[in-house]
């Protein structure tokens, strides 16, 4: 017997029937085939959809082609701003959801966007992944919204381009119009910047016009966005990342799986870190390479420097515990943690490299 389910809000219905249950009851998972349909809101090109594909063909060759993963790409299910709600409705039974577009939903997953010192792509992923499968407070606060994690991703470290600029200390950053991201960009705003709201995909013709002096951005985006032709300088900021995002599935087709299906997902999940770890690292090289060749000064700021910038970046840190703390979390505690974790798979890629480079 060879039965095929697909999991979503259509048929939802038919399979919490009771006929159907008894049906699924008798069939192990070698003998039930089972399609689940994932919603992700970008193109199927890239790191990010590479990471997402190889999680799909993961899991399938980890079930032995009984768990299929069918990926709608280009938002054909849903636009990333509705993520949290169609997936927690049934719309998908699994898809991306990017953190700051629900930020109280996602208050708790929110810690992987704070300006930490953490700016190592492979690094921020583990020690998000490793949080959001060990911490309570963090399920419980998915739950909430019925929800369940499988896999992080993220855009890996902040940095900043400028056109007739140049950054290499703090100091330089008065005065200068500036695209921000986040509280990265609330820092610069601190350090006397004028910001200036502008997407990451108008940054070239907001940099080439002179409407903005600098943006701030993902090493692998400026060569992908061809913004290294408009740009003089670029800084390696070594400060932190946007890691908030990742695949997340809907908790009642979860539960709803044999406990080997369920396992199979938490560990193809976990293994999208490090496929994402590697394509993004050499993305980025390749990026910088790339900026270099063209003619565009690539900096590094200096310790002491980013120490300021990590300084500065404290009242934000401070302000998402006092909010993590408003919904129930210990706030103070599982910043700890985290810090800990990226502690942690520091000195595992400093003791052994990145499983990539591995034997």
């Amino acid at each position: 017997m060879n039965v095929q389910i697909s999991l979503t809000n259509r048929i939802r219905q038919v399979l919490l029937g009771a006929s159907l249950t008894a049906l699924l009851t008798s069939a192990s998972v070698a003998s039930a085939q089972v399609t689940l349909i994932a919603g992700e809101a970008g193109p199927n090109r890239g790191a990010r959809a590479a990471s997402l594909q190889s999680f799909a063909d993961d899991v399938a060759e980890r079930s032995e082609g009984e768990v299929i993963i069918d990926i709608q790409w280009g938002g054909a299910l849903f636009k990333s701003e509705a993520a949290l709600q169609s997936i927690s409705n049934g719309v998908a039974d699994m898809g991306t959801i990017i953190g700051v577009y629900f930020p109280q939903e996602m208050l708790g997953y929110g810690i992987a966007d704070l300006p930490l010192e953490n700016p190592d792509a492979w690094v921020g992923m583990r020690a998000t992944d490793e949080l959001m499968r060990s911490s309570s407070a963090m399920q419980e606060n998915l739950a909430a919204n019925n929800l369940v994690y499988i896999g992080t991703f993220t855009t890996s470290a902040v940095n900043i381009g400028c056109q007739g600029a140049t950054i290499e200390s703090v100091d330089d950053i008065k005065g200068l119009k500036v695209r921000g991201v986040g509280a990265y960009g609330n820092v610069f705003k601190d350090f006397g910047a004028n910001m200036v709201s502008v997407s990451i995909y108008d940054a070239y013709q907001a940099l080439d016009s002179g409407l903005i002096d600098c943006s701030q951005g993902y090493s692998y985006a400026v060569s992908a966005l061809k913004q290294q032709e408009v740009m003089s300088s670029y800084t390696l900021l070594n400060w932190g990342q946007v890691g908030a995002l990742g695949v997340f599935m809907n908790k009642e087709i979860f539960d709803s799986l044999e406990p080997e299906v369920r396992t199979i997902l938490s560990e193809s999940g976990e293994a999208m870190a490090d496929k994402l770890g590697e394509l993004i690292t050499v993305d980025n090289q390749m990026a910088i390479d790339t900026m270099k060749s063209t003619g565009v000064e690539v900096l590094e700021m200096a310790a002491g420097e980013r120490s300021k910038l990590v300084e500065k970046g404290k009242p934000y840190v401070d302000e998402w515990v006092k909010r993590a703390d408003s919904i129930g979390f210990d706030g103070a505690a599982v910043l700890e943690q985290y810090r800990g974790l990226i502690d942690k798979y520091t000195a595992e890629r400093d003791e052994k490299g990145y499983p990539w480079q591995r034997n």
